[in-house]
């Protein structure tokens, strides 16, 4: 890393804080504007699930890539429930939640135990010794060089691109969220939230078989929910996993350091930044997540120096997926072949 580059970053460290009561400024949302981006999506969502059905009595090689498109208004409904869980949709907490809630039986999400996990991750997101809710896995090159063969091929593995983003998000809304994993012993509440989001898919899955037969199931609603997921997976995995993120160890670790250095500016050219509903400006969201998904380009364009931090493109995005360790001493993510040439 340059001294310019050190010099910068020392710099936004020292203003992470202070961006705070700046951003409070932004928080309050809009009843109007709010309604309209959820109509709007559930409008789009519904609208191309009604033109999957009609298309799937033509012909299922028909039906399946608009139910794959729609995997995109399922990505923005997911990103409104998101907004939801960090109570910055609606003024009020019931609108919040139930809507929330409403919105997790589609996303196959339970509501109440994403949240938690989710402020988890926020408190906690770069620490590295608290990792492991709400987060991507990820080891130090030391970490990994002390697990055993066997402890490093499943590493391996779960960081495989074939693993993160083709197999592993479909296991984790199919499967993985109906239990409130990580969340097992804390309470009523989260069993509460994954048993009834569970019968309410449960029972959505079996009027549309009812409906439709399972060819609407094959065809239309496993394809949607699978490429919401995996786009919903790879946003999340860009958004914490790229070359010099934040991480530390208590007690130099700081959550404002972490939330302004260790997330990215994910720069989506429109109209993938609207229909991801401005979730790329993650490390804004981060500092603040109270404020609204649609208030995030009015910090950017009031503050631009904020439109400059952590910048990633798509292209620059790719080469995340390379990353696989956490470089203590060189503080930044690294490959498992320049792993190697770490010393112990």
């Amino acid at each position: 890393m340059t001294s310019t580059l050190l010099e910068l970053e020392e710099a936004q460290k020292a203003s992470a804080r202070k961006w705070v009561p700046v951003l409070a400024k932004y928080r309050d949302p809009s009843l109007g504007r709010s309604l309209l981006e959820l109509c709007v999506t559930v409008a789009a969502f519904l609208g191309f699930w009604a033109l999957a059905w009609a298309a799937l009595s033509v012909s299922p090689l028909l039906a399946l890539p608009i139910a794959a498109a729609n995997g995109v208004w399922l990505v923005r409904l997911f990103l409104i429930q998101h907004d939801c869980g960090h109570q910055s949709f609606f003024h009020h907490r019931l609108a919040n939640d139930w809507v929330g809630r409403i919105i997790a039986v589609l996303t196959l999400t339970p509501y109440d135990v994403w949240r938690r996990t989710h402020s988890i991750h926020h408190a906690h997101a770069g620490n590295l010794d608290r990792r492991g809710i709400g987060d991507v896995l990820t080891l130090t090159v030391q970490e990994y060089k002390a697990r055993s063969w066997f402890g490093r091929v499943l590493y391996r593995l779960y960081r495989h691109p074939v693993v993160m983003f083709g197999l592993g998000p479909a296991y984790l809304f199919l499967i993985d969220y109906r239990l409130p994993l990580g969340l097992m012993t804390a309470g009523w509440r989260y069993w509460l939230s994954s048993m009834g989001t569970n019968l309410m898919l449960a029972l959505l899955i079996a009027g549309l078989y009812l409906l439709g037969g399972w060819q609407v199931l094959v065809f239309i609603f496993l394809p949607t929910v699978i490429v919401a997921a995996t786009i919903g997976v790879w946003l999340f995995f860009v958004q914490h996993q790229f070359e010099e993120t934040y991480w530390g160890r208590e007690p130099d670790w700081q959550v404002h350091d972490a939330a302004l250095l260790g997330s990215s500016h994910y720069k989506l050219p429109q109209p993938l930044r609207w229909l991801t509903a401005n979730i790329g400006i993650h490390h804004v969201h981060h500092l603040y997540s109270r404020v609204p998904f649609y208030r995030l380009s009015e910090i950017l364009r009031d503050h631009p120096v904020l439109g400059e931090a952590q910048v990633l493109t798509i292209r620059e995005s790719l080469d995340c997926a390379k990353l696989h360790l956490w470089d203590e001493a060189g503080k930044r993510l690294v490959s498992f072949r320049d792993a190697q040439l770490i010393a112990d």
